[in-house]
């Protein structure tokens, strides 16, 4: 049978090739994609009684017009009204610029309406207007909402799943187990994706999601734990065998005494780059808990077993500075630390790439030039990968297949709950740095209202005259007229009239990546004091003298990326401050800044950040790294997750699974995600 991956999407009727390449734009190719492109919520048209609504709900009710409509004009825009009566209750309804419908307001004509009840007023303010006698409507229905644009409207995207489901809804795969689909009670998969695009009730919609998000989850978990198993059963990884007295030398040079916390996960660390299976390793701590170091002591341990050691960051201003402090570690030690990012060009970039070929260079930091094609290595034992969730999986392996299985460290300072990092993350192993380094001096934060700027610019002004140097963020670059927030540009300007005697930068989003480098590289080197940025900085360059962080309408920003920008200074030896200027209306808003104000701990500022946000906006994943979904929640959803992963492992433990036909579709579905490369697991 033709698989619907292998169907495009001018076989359903009504899809020209036209309308074909306008769905390409949502990342749909095929049937398969169409039908996996689910609602994000559901409009429901059910009608109700005018006796049991609240002001304020949206509502459809069949009613009789009683009136004659009154149209208003207002240049081009109009105000179209009429009486209606529903159960003996007498309202008036409003539609705004939907003149058309005048002449179809006839007095003892059936209409169907939907829109927002003002039960004070009598009155509802309509969205449409449907008339049964003349046929199908939609009333009675729950209506999916997708996420469309363009001259694809919501109208056509439901016809058109609508017309794909009757044409090729019986070729829709069952990939679920029996067994599992057996013990959790779940509904057939074909009978699940058409109830999510059009449930009966919200029982069928509920059920429906409830067998799609264990169907994600288990996929997920199968192909992390089958990712897993093969990493450790072919036993054919690096074996690093750099002794204790050596490693101890090396962490005795360090100017500064390791944590309990860093000591434990360098343990865990090193036991596994002495193991015979490739590591596959996250680290995770809290902005300037001391992750870098650890990196450092591995990747001594690599050079001192024979191999070479790489380090991928995502700025270049980032890998410069990493280059520095492991150059000046390393010195001691006649170890050769290179660095390679896109501005290394001409002959350096062929000496370098020469001296890295041929063993010259033991570690080498760089950007995404690390893994362009020309770039080999003698022998990589170690891959470690900074801010991880900037690079994409796939980047990220092709700088593994510089070596033969190399050991891989993935890092982040972005702090998830341990329990849900480790079934998350369910091919690597976490381990947590969960303290912060001897000494460091805590940051002290403020929330002050916008009408306090003018002592804020006197703080800035101290801190700034007393040689250190500060960052102003603000979330836009340029004016909106639909957002009352500073903006960059705007402000820049100002703080250029407020500080004639400073040197102020502006950095955001919308600069070339060679203009950004230029920019930190100014503010590293004190050429520029104070630096007005977009959130562009929240993961960046470390500048010790920067000293005060002061945050333009914080209340607009998540906990987790407060924490992170606040993380920005309390870099070096001096005190450092953060200041949040937020007038928050809500509830929510005003809580957020009460919590910075009183933790700077990440771990806990993620704790509280999940209670106030909400899964949902939680994990984005530019943030956190982990997966995304089309139905799945990984926080809300995460007792199913736990479960999916106990499935998977029982699964992928049963010999049965290797040889039954049963599971030919999900030993596609994994050689399709290339966890074996044409190999199955002995």
């Amino acid at each position: 049978m033709q698989k619907l991956d292998h169907i495009v999407l001018k076989q359903i009727n009504g899809v020209s090739a036209l309308k074909e390449g306008e769905l390409h734009a949502f990342g749909i190719s095929n049937v398969r994609e169409l039908l996996e492109y689910y609602p994000f919520r559901y409009e429901d048209y059910r009608l109700r009684s005018l006796t049991e609504v609240k002001d304020g709900d949206k509502i459809t009710v069949q009613a009789k017009i009683i009136g004659i409509p009154v149209l208003q004009r207002y240049g081009k825009k109009s105000r179209l009204t009429c009486k209606l009566i529903a159960e003996d209750w007498m309202f008036t309804a409003t539609w705004f610029n939907r003149h058309f419908l005048k002449d179809q307001l006839t007095a003892g004509r059936e209409i169907i309406v939907s829109g927002k009840w003002d039960g004070k007023r009598m009155q509802l303010t309509a969205s449409d207007a449907e008339f049964p006698d003349k046929g199908t409507t939609r009333s009675g229905t729950l209506q999916p909402v997708y996420s469309v644009g363009g001259k694809i409207t919501q109208s056509w995207m439901r016809k058109t799943i609508n017309q794909a489901l009757q044409q090729f809804g019986e070729m829709i795969p069952e990939l679920l187990p029996q067994q599992l689909i057996r013990k959790y009670h779940l509904i057939p998969r074909k009978q699940a994706v058409a109830a999510i695009h059009r449930p009966q009730d919200n029982q069928e919609g509920q059920e429906a999601r409830r067998r799609m998000v264990f169907e994600e989850l288990f996929l997920f978990q199968l192909k992390m734990q089958a990712f897993r198993a093969l990493n450790r059963g072919r036993m054919n990884g690096v074996v690093h065998t750099t002794d204790n007295a050596t490693i101890r030398e090396f962490v005795r040079s360090l100017p500064f005494e390791l944590t309990d916390a860093q000591k434990k996960v360098e343990l865990e660390i090193l036991q596994d780059m002495r193991s015979p299976y490739s590591m596959n390793r996250l680290l995770q701590g809290d902005v300037g808990s001391g992750k870098t170091v650890i990196a450092a002591i591995a990747l001594f341990a690599t050079v001192r077993s024979g191999f070479q050691g790489a380090l991928m960051v995502p700025t270049e201003i980032l890998a410069e500075q990493h280059t520095r402090s492991l150059q000046k570690l390393f010195e001691p030690f006649g170890i050769s630390v290179g660095l390679l990012t896109g501005s290394v060009t001409g002959r350096k970039r062929k000496d370098l790439l020469a001296s890295l070929q041929m063993g010259l260079i033991d570690i080498v930091v760089g950007t995404h030039a690390l893994i362009q094609e020309d770039v080999f290595f003698r022998q990589l034992g170690l891959v470690v990968t900074d801010e991880q969730h900037r690079f994409g999986v796939n980047q990220r392996s092709v700088l593994r297949r510089k070596g033969y299985n190399p050991d891989v460290l993935t890092m982040t300072a972005t702090p998830i709950p341990r329990t849900l990092a480790i079934t998350a993350f369910g091919d690597m192993d976490v381990s947590t740095i969960s303290e912060r380094p001897k000494g460091r001096i805590p940051i002290s934060t403020y929330w002050v209202k916008h009408d306090m700027m003018d002592r804020v610019l006197g703080f800035i002004s101290r801190e700034v005259s007393q040689g250190r140097q500060a960052y102003l963020i603000c979330p836009l670059i340029e004016e909106s007229d639909k957002l009352d927030v500073q903006n960059a540009i705007d402000l820049h300007i100002q703080m250029q009239q407020a500080f004639p005697g400073f040197k102020v930068g502006l950095l955001h989003g919308r600069m070339t990546a060679g203009e950004k480098e230029e920019v930190m590289r100014s503010f590293y080197a004190n050429e520029i004091q104070l630096l007005v940025s977009t959130t562009v900085v929240e993961v960046g360059v470390d500048v010790p003298n920067a000293t005060l962080m002061v945050i333009m309408d914080a209340d607009r920003f998540g906990l987790s990326q407060l924490h992170q920008l606040r993380g920005r200074v309390g870099r070096g030896a001096y005190a450092s401050y953060c200041v949040l200027i937020a007038d928050p209306k809500s509830e929510i808003g005003q809580e957020r800044m009460k919590v910075m104000t009183e933790t700077d701990d990440g771990f806990e500022v993620a704790r509280r950040d999940l209670d106030l946000r909400g899964p949902g906006d939680f994990f984005g994943t530019k943030q956190s790294g982990l997966p995304e979904f089309r139905l799945a929640d990984m926080v809300a959803d995460f007792e199913v997750l736990e479960q999916a992963r106990e499935d998977a492992v029982s699964l992928l433990q049963d010999a049965a699974f290797w040889t039954s036909q049963a599971y030919e579709g999900l030993r596609e579905y994994l050689q399709q995600e290339q966890i074996f490369q044409g190999d199955l697991i002995d």
